[in-house]
């Protein structure tokens, strides 16, 4: 089986564990209602419904770049992906532009993966991969979008509950394995994307092994800490609306370049203020060692601050099976998350290839698409 081939079948995996998430998470909400439980059904649906309109107003306006594109659109046709515009307010009305992109992208990967060639010319071969590779890069972004405004909230919600008030169901636990795994997946497909013009490629094995692990580990342990806070003490809700408020201001001073237009930027730099909430993210390609360093000092004092406050304001806990093993489990991920970090910046990490100044591609030929994508994968 090719790379290519196991890529394709790997967005099918992708598509269901997007569905399982969000199904898992509308069941529970449900039960919560049935249960009477209106404060757990609320945030529950808050966040099924924050992650699926931000990524239909991201989806619809990169549809709507694409299709006044003259690179991408020479013609001026009134269809992109033979969808009208009319067609794509709809679709995305219904919350259906992930979906739909999904469609797209496997129909014309099919195509290109299990069917043989016509004898297309190498240049005909390098377009169509260079646009599959596009759509495929546009659905990683929202995916990662709403991982993070979907998936890693509800799974501090849900550990908080299951922790805090020791509610525990089958549809709880599937819930937050399907949103652990969600998160999995968007990082995987995140760092699968990386491989652009600029940047070297970015080979499999060990470097993605131990990049996943870093940030797998160092989410897990700022979610738990994040949730024994909050069982701590409801108002950790304020401080986590403080700390997303400070990152997107940080982000706001950096004055990123990602959309086309001024309200959208303004949406996107909030997106990216609560993704540093849970995790780092390389928000302009700078050389961000002091901003990274930064980071993770601040990660590693909630890490030691959490638990510790736990076992001193209750301390009737301090020998709980449940806070050793959660304390173990934010100091375990902690640890081997800080060495993967390390190893995987210092051995492993690729090297931007510098290039003189008439190897660049003209940027007036750039089309919208992978301007997007180069200001915004970055490893």
């Amino acid at each position: 089986m090719t790379k290519t081939s196991m890529r394709w079948l790997l967005t099918i995996a992708g598509v269901f564990l997007y569905v399982g998430d969000i199904w898992t998470d509308i069941v529970l909400a449900v039960k919560y209602f049935q249960e009477e439980q209106y404060v757990w059904t609320g945030f529950t649906v808050m966040f099924i419904l924050i992650g699926l309109l931000v990524t239909q107003i991201f989806s619809y306006a990169w549809y709507w770049d694409d299709l006044n594109d003259p690179l991408l659109n020479p013609e001026g046709k009134k269809e992109i992906s033979d969808m009208s515009k009319p067609g794509l307010v709809v679709l995305h009305a219904f919350g259906l532009g992930i979906f739909t992109r999904y469609y797209h992208l496997l129909k014309e990967g099919f195509h290109v993966v299990w069917t043989k060639s016509n004898g297309d010319g190498v240049e005909k071969l390098r377009e169509v991969h260079k646009k599959l590779f596009c759509v495929a890069t546009d659905l990683s972004m929202l995916k990662l979008f709403e991982t993070f405004l979907e998936s890693a909230p509800q799974l501090l919600l849900q550990l908080y509950i299951l922790l805090g008030h020791n509610k525990v169901s089958v549809i709880q636990c599937l819930s937050v394995a399907f949103s652990f795994c969600n998160i999995a997946w968007s990082l995987v497909d995140y760092r699968r994307c990386l491989s652009l013009p600029h940047i070297r490629e970015m080979p499999s094995g060990l470097p993605t092994a131990i990049y996943i692990l870093y940030k797998i580990c160092t989410i897990t342990s700022l979610i738990l800490c994040y949730s024994l806070l909050l069982i701590l003490s409801i108002y950790t809700t304020v401080a986590l609306t403080v700390l997303w408020l400070l990152a997107t201001i940080w982000t706001h001073l950096l004055e990123t370049k990602f959309c086309s237009g001024r309200s959208l930027e303004f949406l996107y730099r909030a997106v990216v203020g609560v993704i540093l909430t849970f995790t780092f993210f390389n928000v302009k390609g700078q050389d961000t060692k002091v901003a990274m360093t930064t980071y993770y000092i601040f990660y590693t004092i909630i890490n030691i601050m959490s638990p510790s406050l736990m076992a001193l304001l209750k301390p009737e806990l301090q020998t709980s099976t449940l806070l050793l093993t959660i304390s173990g489990l934010i100091c375990g991920c902690s640890v081997l998350g800080l060495a993967c970090l390390i190893l995987y910046y210092v051995q492993l990490h690729p090297r931007r290839v510098q290039r003189e100044e008439d190897e660049v591609d003209d940027p007036g030929k750039e089309t919208k698409s992978l301007a997007r994508i180069k200001n915004f994968l970055k490893p």
